[in-house]
């Protein structure tokens, strides 16, 4: 067949239905999670065999979720009897080996992404026709006990039915399991039938085999099988107070958590963010929580409320016993929090360290809570200033706890603030259990049992931390090492510490080396090493973040030293994963908590504007390429991408035509504005095929990978109809917002990737104009300019034509005949602009996308369509807020195509600048 009849196909992998093909041409025949905890620390090993069906080669996906507090330590592929292993190595040799397999031409990938809990690992294959796979994923982590127990997480989401699917973990625990459950989505209704629990002097074993009919009809399951989690809870025997030891090759470790102490009294304050941010959902939640905290503190706790935004609002200056009385008060206090304001972290929390060091009482614990959801906008919002400031008045003598709610929050500034100052950074997901996180992490702080713990082992070395600041009931204190000289007669341990009425000793603690692990965990004979270089690796990770200069590189070489001993992928190291001749080389990465999932494609060079092309032919690409794309692309802001590359695919204006042998490139996911809506990784492939499906092929391919982005919708009211318009524009467009042919007045905006603008122009006579950006305000009249800031008060400023009254958050323009506001919005730590016209001429006809006042339509009940100009349209119920109004609330509108709303197009209300 004549190669200049091939046509262009589409292979968008993300895409659930092409994902649901490729499945059909591979059968995963087995799927097997096995984990072994021993003494806490488990390992988990992700089996799974697949099988290629199909008469072609075919690319086989393997996908899975581990949890965020692991470390993957091994990754293996078996192809046919041959083996390809993943390798750990420093990230930067990585980045070297990445970028090497890009410039080969050879297809790149980054393959972690990060979750709420869990952390994504994806990697593919290609398999020949009838030929198989395994694939073989280790993680490794330390059980944390909280609140009384210690939970394992697995996940489960193969992707279709196994029919020899199994979760099986065995657990050791030399004191014994005393209790034992499983819970979570795999563990519910019919699915329950599938699990069996047993236990037998120290072990105990969770087994999970639901049967391919189970993973189809079970809540959540179907054609893609089970998806979901097992959460296995279990805690341990503790016959003795001083803890528990464990010896084995060299290493121990000890468990300490006593439980024979009293409560000790604390005293705490509560920090409230209660800026702009924290509107709506965030508020209504952190008021939720806040009550029922407050319901169960301790009459004998003495507690403070501090709420902050660009002002401190603390409910009293002062402690207060936790009486009811007291506590009915500050209830009622907490029900009156409401947002507005930006956020002065620094005044907040000096503030409440000076309240909790009025109050000393020997014999009692104190702390502060910090809850934020936002980065310092107000007073001094230099991060390490602010740091250094709050580290040197609390002085160490008590803890701060950090909590970032939301994903948008700077949590590592966070995080490095509560470990400076004995404490913890935690972050608090925007869920719809966010008040239930808030409560949980309470809990663990809750009851205090001892303060100033300090942890003495004769006869060790390179232990991990040994002081704590406080211990708390459900929590343990874990400390590992290595025996000096693996001499244990020498060994000895000693615990200081002050609990609540005096100083408590716990002494001659001796080890004894443990018995022989049982059969089916004679693999683990090194596992208390591994225990020990794992919670050494996090520990110093924590300790670096704290560090600068020489100290930190000391403390990350060390850190980087036993990650690649150990082969543990960290943020200091990558596995780079290989593969047969041809195939992807791979790069797995541990994000950072907070980062966001790395853009990924395959290809090769860099091109501008985020694409990416590769050509695995002898010739070029020819004149269809990736920079006649963009360049077709960009020089046609107004038209849909997908059609231009329909035309460009079918010959027009002499761009297209591709030839040579099979040739591919890709667009990466994130296109330069106005192509910010267009989002997906997209691979071209020519091959030969019929003709006749030229333009088919490619028109349907196209439209099901170019997926729209988040737009940003306008509402627009309807004369005589209780639901107002709304429409959607993609972000990324500057836009003719408003426009007075009279008075000469014009008001143009430029989108964000978000809810509204990031910047907004108003142009007055032809010397004047005011530009309002998510910083400041500036008005130009001539040659002279004056600029205010949004968080200013009350300001105005006149000129013999115009005047701006500047209020929290919005400013008001004026004119003889047109009124304009525009408001500064806040939400999850983002911030936009939006405009809001107040005034109108009697007498003139406004032009843009808010020129008109209203339209109308007629409502067809019968075929839910809109009448608008004698034309009918589709339409569809929805919402949107209504960003005219501080509050921005949510109203019902119908949703209609923007051509139809503003009866123009897009193209007619776009400027070139503003």
């Amino acid at each position: 067949m004549d190669r200049a009849t091939a046509i262009l196909i589409i292979v968008a992998s993300l895409l659930q239905t092409t994902a649901g093909q490729k499945r059909s041409n591979w059968d995963i025949y087995s799927f097997h999670i096995n984990t072994t905890v021993t003494s806490r620390y488990a390992i988990t090993v992700i089996t799974s065999r697949v099988v290629n069906r199909h008469d072609n080669s075919t690319e086989i996906d393997f996908y899975v979720k581990i949890p965020k507090t692991a470390f993957i330590s091994k990754f293996r592929m078996t192809i046919d009897g041959e083996m390809y292993d993943g390798v750990v190595k420093q990230k930067e040799e990585a980045k070297r080996q990445y970028s090497h397999a890009v410039s080969q031409r050879q297809n790149a990938a980054l393959v972690t992404a990060v979750g709420r809990t869990l952390e994504d690992f994806k990697t593919s294959v290609t398999v020949a026709a009838h030929s198989k796979v395994t694939f073989e994923l280790t993680y490794e982590e330390l059980l944390q006990r909280r609140l009384g127990k210690y939970e394992l997480l697995i996940n489960a989401q193969p992707g279709q039915p196994v029919k020899d699917f199994k979760i099986d973990v065995s657990i050791y625990e030399k004191p014994g399991v005393n209790v034992l459950g499983v819970e979570g989505s795999l563990a519910s209704k019919d699915l329950a039938n599938a699990i069996t629990k047993t236990s037998a002097d120290k072990q105990a074993w969770v087994n999970f085999y639901p049967t391919k009919d189970q993973q189809m009809k079970c809540d959540g399951c179907g054609e893609n099988g089970l998806s979901g989690d097992l959460r296995i809870i279990y805690d341990v025997e503790r016959p003795h107070s001083k803890g528990e030891i464990m010896e084995s090759g060299g290493f121990f470790v000890h468990y300490f958590a006593p439980t024979d102490l009293s409560r000790i009294p604390k005293n705490v304050v509560f920090i409230i963010d209660q800026s702009g941010s924290m509107y709506g959902k965030k508020m209504e939640q952190t008021r939720t929580a806040l009550l029922k905290i407050l319901e169960d503190l301790a009459e004998d706790d003495h507690f403070g409320l501090i709420c902050f935004d660009d002002k401190i609002s603390p409910w009293k200056r002062e402690l207060l016993r936790a009486t009811q009385r007291n506590l009915e008060k500050a209830k009622a206090f907490v029900r009156t929090i409401k947002d507005g304001g930006s956020t002065d972290i620094n005044a907040a929390v000096l503030e409440s360290v000076k309240m909790i060091k009025k109050y000393h009482k020997e014999g009692s614990a104190s702390m502060l809570i910090l809850l934020t959801d936002g980065d310092p906008t107000s007073g001094v919002t230099d991060l390490g200033r602010i740091q250094s400031n709050v580290r040197e008045a609390i002085g160490k003598k008590f803890p701060l706890y950090c909590l970032g709610f939301g994903l948008d929050v700077n949590f590592e500034f966070l995080q490095k603030m509560a470990q400076e100052n004995s404490g913890v950074g935690r972050r608090i997901y925007e869920d719809s259990d966010a008040a239930l996180q808030l409560k949980g992490f309470y809990e663990e702080v809750a009851i205090p049992l001892l303060t100033s713990v300090q942890m003495n082992y004769t006869g060790a070395t390179n232990l991990t931390q040994t002081i704590f600041s406080y211990y708390y009931n459900g929590s343990e204190i874990v400390v590992a090492g290595q025996i000096t000289d693996n001499n244990t007669n020498d060994f000895s341990t000693e615990v200081i510490a002050i609990s609540k009425n005096s100083k408590v000793i716990y002494k001659d603690m001796k080890l004894t080396k443990d018995e022989k692990l049982p059969a089916d965990l004679s693999s683990l004979e090194n596992f208390l090493q591994r225990l020990w270089a794992c919670l050494t690796v996090k520990q110093l990770l924590e300790k670096e973040l704290m560090l600068t200069g020489e100290e930190k590189e000391a403390v990350r070489k060390m850190a980087l030293d036993l990650s690649l001993k150990y082969s543990f992928v960290t943020p200091l190291t990558s596995m780079v994963v290989t593969k047969p001749e041809g195939e992807d080389t791979q790069v797995a990465n541990k994000p950072k908590e907070g980062e966001k999932p790395p853009i990924t494609s395959r290809g090769g060079d860099d091109d501008d504007y985020g694409f990416r092309s590769s050509s695995y032919s002898d010739g070029d690409i020819q004149r269809f390429s990736v920079t006649s794309l963009k360049k077709r692309i960009l020089a046609s802001p107004a038209r849909n991408p997908i059609q231009i590359a329909q035309d460009m695919y079918r010959g027009d204006s002499g761009t297209g035509g591709a030839g040579g042998d099979i040739q591919r490139f890709s667009v990466m996911y994130d296109l330069p504005a106005p192509l910010t809506p267009y989002r997906s990784s997209i691979d071209f492939d020519y091959d030969d095929v019929p003709d006749s499906t030229h333009h088919l092929s490619l028109a349907t391919a196209v439209s099901a990978t170019l997926t729209p982005g988040t737009p940003v919708r306008f509402l627009m009211t309807a004369e005589g109809q209780s639901l107002p318009l709304c429409f959607d524009i993609p972000a990324g467009h500057s836009v003719r917002l408003l426009q007075d042919p009279t008075s000469g007045l014009s008001m143009n905006g430029e989108l964000k990737s978000s809810e509204g603008f990031k910047r907004i122009i108003i142009h007055a006579e032809a010397n004047q104009h005011i530009q309002c950006d998510l910083n400041n305000i500036t008005f130009t009249d001539g040659q002279s300019s004056v600029s205010f800031l949004w968080t200013q008060t009350s300001t105005s400023h006149k000129t013999d034509s115009m005047a701006l009254t500047l209020r929290d958050h919005e400013i008001e323009v004026s004119t003889e005949s047109v009124n304009v506001i525009i408001l500064l919005h806040q939400k999850d730590g983002d911030s936009f602009l939006w405009p809001a016209v107040k005034q109108r001429p009697t007498n003139a006809a406004l032009m843009g996308i808010m020129g008109k006042q209203y339209v109308t339509y007629e409502e067809d009940q019968s075929t839910s369509k809109l009448r608008i100009q004698d034309e009918e349209v589709d339409a569809s119920k929805n919402s949107a807020k209504d960003l005219s109004i501080k509050t921005a609330p949510v109203v019902s509108c119908w949703l209609v195509e923007l051509k139809f709303a503003l009866q123009g197009e897009l193209s007619d209300y776009t400027v070139s600048e503003l």
